[in-house]
């Protein structure tokens, strides 16, 4: 029997352990995908408890205390921090195959160094333990990053951001860690929402300028994007329900968000036939500015109205979503293609039933522009835990180039997350282990250590490009 996440925790061959030791334990961090506030980054804020730290805004742990029958009061309600975490510790204690009892566990033993198990008979001890090393040195939000080895952080950013958190954060030479805006304008395509008007308001605040047709929208967003390259921005970010394809004609599309502006909202056909129209404009624009355009899809989002109404968005109620249709996906690259304004991109699913898709897909639009210019983004969400990521490397690996793939991502509100990078590099340790084991590539250390740091932290390196700040 192996014990309790050891240092060789999932490494199940001495392939895997020497891979994971030598090679990937020490790679810095590139988290270019995450939900971290950049003004709690400048603030340098601490915590009171583990629990403002823990659940403050994790949707993942809310979720896990509602299957588990915890009253909200516990979780989003007025309860106290100290009962939430008891409460908390109770379920995950009894957490078996979730991967939340791994990320918590090596979040207490890396941050906080506490070598036992959290359950409810060892609540107190660990939420006295924790919350004294809170009020150390070196506890706040950027220490917190520090001991994570991270390079570079890429926050989600709307494009009327003013970014003035991130210029701050550049300026300052005490942090050595480069904080980098990443373009997330699902709002100024999300026309069917009953906030569109009132954003539009505010986008024209933020370029100077008046929206009165889709030609303006598209003026409008360019010089937010301007504005965002300034501040060494080299990625987006885009939220779909899934990549359309449905070409209109210009006049069309005019129509379409000029009745839009006038109250009146688009049929299913039309708003598909505008944001097909919106996301080609984008895709060419960050083609131009060389740029990598994240798409992400597969996702139902908000599904219990009731709760919607009473916690708003991102609080847990999202579910994977069926309809990805990946006809769609590859006609979406192959009409950027042919116009030249294809994007290197990375294709993120969350419904595991379209990792073969999304791997074939990747073969037809692969060039020497970058190994891997259309990439299979990491398992995510409700994926990323010992089996989606296994079948995420698996798939990309019988159907692509996995040396090539640009490896994990924290996709995180929390600065607790760090060793979610951790538990990806042990499993493709251990994954790599099982293919050498089982005959499938050679002992060839050299070059199996070479993709680990590859895919641990060089590859996303090349990839996006980025511009470190100046110490």
């Amino acid at each position: 029997m192996n014990a309790f996440m050891d240092q060789n925790f999932l490494l199940d061959t001495e392939v895997a352990r020497t891979l994971y030791h030598e090679a990937a334990k020490d790679c810095p961090i590139i988290d270019y995908h995450c939900h971290l506030s950049p003004k709690e980054i400048w603030d340098d804020i601490r915590y009171d408890n583990i629990t403002q730290v823990w659940l403050g805004g994790d949707h993942y742990k809310w979720r896990l205390m509602r299957s588990a029958g915890v009253p909200e009061k516990y979780i989003t309600g007025d309860a106290s921090d100290y009962e939430k975490f008891l409460k908390f510790a109770e379920v995950v204690g009894k957490a078996i195959g979730n991967p939340i009892y791994h990320w918590s566990h090596l979040e207490l033993r890396r941050f906080f160094g506490y070598e036992g198990v959290l359950n409810k008979n060892t609540a107190d001890e660990v939420w006295n333990f924790v919350n004294a090393k809170l009020r150390s040195p070196g506890f706040s939000s950027r220490g917190l990053i520090n001991m994570s080895n991270v390079d570079i952080i890429c926050t989600t950013d709307d494009p009327i951001d003013s970014l003035e958190w991130h210029e701050k954060l550049d300026a300052d030479k005490s942090f050595k860690v480069t904080v980098l805006p990443a373009w997330r304008p699902d709002k100024a395509m999300n026309l069917e929402k009953d906030t569109y008007l009132s954003y539009l308001a505010q986008l024209e605040q933020a370029a100077g300028m008046k929206i009165a047709s889709f030609s303006d929208l598209k003026e409008a967003l360019s010089k937010r994007m301007d504005f965002f390259a300034a501040h060494r921005c080299k990625l987006s970010d885009h939220a779909l329900n899934y990549v359309m394809y449905a070409p209109a004609s210009d006049e069309e599309v005019e129509r379409i968000f000029k009745n839009r502006l006038a109250g009146v909202l688009p049929s299913v056909q039309e708003e598909a036939a505008f944001k097909f129209a919106y996301m080609a404009f984008l895709a060419k624009q960050y083609h131009d500015r060389d740029w990598a355009m994240q798409l992400h899809y597969g996702c139902r989002r908000d599904n219990n109205p009731t709760m919607f109404k009473a916690l708003g968005p991102d609080t847990g109620f999202d579910c994977v979503d069926n309809s990805a249709p990946s006809t769609q996906t590859a006609a979406f690259l192959g009409y950027l293609e042919e116009r030249n304004s294809l994007p290197r991109t990375i294709l993120y699913s969350l419904n595991t039933n379209d990792n073969a898709a999304i791997d074939t897909i990747l073969g037809c639009f692969q060039n020497d522009e970058a190994v891997g210019k259309i990439q299979h983004g990491a398992a995510w969400w409700f994926n990323d835990h010992l089996q989606g990521m296994t079948e995420h490397m698996v798939s990309l690996g019988n159907l692509g180039y996995l040396a090539g793939f640009i490896g994990m991502l924290t996709d995180s509100r929390s600065f607790l997350s760090y060793p979610r990078h951790e538990y990806f590099r042990r499993i493709l340790c251990r994954n790599f282990g099982h293919w050498v084991r089982d005959g499938l590539f050679p002992e060839d250390m050299d070059t199996l250590k070479e993709i680990v740091s590859d895919i641990g932290y060089h590859n996303a390196d090349k990839y996006f490009g980025f511009v470190r700040k100046e110490l």
